[in-house]
């Protein structure tokens, strides 16, 4: 079933999910939610895991599902303590005018001060009687622990014997909107683009929207995943051109971070010296924790990749 909103633009909101069982979620993080849905209540939730795995589309089906009045803040831009003293207080001190619950769904709240998760600690007790509260974060050590003992953690992971599953739903989904959207498409072409950046669905919505403005997904855009090769920044790397390391990393900001250290283990640990297989590791496991607290991950991931360059010998 292909749910659509020919309101929206962006196919992530267009064909954004309204239900549980329409998401595309392990089996057991699936049945959790239904839980929820069929008993018609929703307790005070974090859920935690990668960017565009579905974290906020989890939160909105449960709350449409339930019929709950709720209401969304992206912590991101709203992080400050007005924000709670003033917009979340009012939502949750006001009666409902359907007498269902209200939930508030505070997204990517592994932005919020620390002054604002504190208060949120006597918050979300207050108003328990009547209100809900669900945080959705890609990184859960930077919600504090006196918070994350009064909310039912959820981590969205997929283990590896999940993965073939998923990824067929998903690419079901994404032919079913192509042919939708009218998009002729080369389904080997498709499972490749799937494959570069699966489970990060919504990169892969995205992807597949942008390169559908040229009318079609084929070969052609297998291009621009040979430019986005390590190889490249390999390449740089190994000759310490500076410039080159800093135009690459430029180019790719977008590109999860998680991912490029994972793929730097890989790739580097073949071609430098065995000495050197240590540092690289060291290095690597220090900026990924980083990577949960910095402010600019770009310049995280460039103070990664200079530290390589300078301690790091190739072959």
């Amino acid at each position: 079933m292909l749910t659509s909103n020919d309101r929206e633009f962006l196919w992530t909101e267009k064909y954004r999910p309204k239900t549980i069982r329409e998401c595309i979620l392990p089996e057991a993080l699936s049945d959790i939610f239904q839980a929820y849905v069929d008993k018609g209540s929703i307790p005070h939730m974090l859920l935690a895991g990668g960017a565009g795995i579905g974290k906020t589309t989890v939160a909105r089906a449960l709350c449409n599902e339930v019929g709950a009045d709720w209401m969304i803040i992206n912590a991101s831009n709203e992080n400050g303590i007005d924000t709670l003293r003033t917009k979340l207080t009012n939502f949750a001190s006001t009666v409902s005018f359907s007498g269902n619950r209200k939930v508030c769904i505070l997204d990517e709240a592994d932005h919020l001060t620390p002054m604002f998760q504190a208060a949120l600690r006597n918050f979300a007790e207050e108003f328990s009687a009547n209100f809900s509260m669900i945080l959705t974060c890609n990184y859960r050590n930077k919600i504090i622990e006196p918070l994350q003992s009064r909310f039912t953690p959820i981590e969205f992971r997929i283990n590896q014997a999940e993965r073939p599953k998923l990824a067929s739903a998903f690419l079901k989904r994404a032919e079913a909107i192509l042919k939708n959207e009218q998009i002729a498409y080369n389904k080997k072409v498709l499972v490749e683009l799937i494959s570069k950046y699966f489970p990060d669905f919504r990169r892969i919505l995205n992807e597949l929207q942008k390169y559908s403005s040229v009318g079609t997904i084929d070969e052609g855009i297998l291009v621009n995943f040979g430019e986005e090769s390590l190889q490249v920044l390999i390449r740089a790397l190994k000759d310490k051109k500076f410039n080159e390391v800093r135009k690459w990393v430029a180019q790719h900001a977008d590109n999860d971070s998680t991912k490029l250290f994972s793929d730097l283990y890989e790739k580097l640990s073949v071609v430098l010296q065995n000495e050197s297989v240590p540092d690289l590791i060291l290095i690597l496991a220090q900026y990924q924790y980083q990577a949960a607290f910095a402010a600019n991950q770009e310049i995280n991931n460039m103070a990664c990749l200079v530290e390589i360059m300078m301690r790091c010998s190739f072959k």
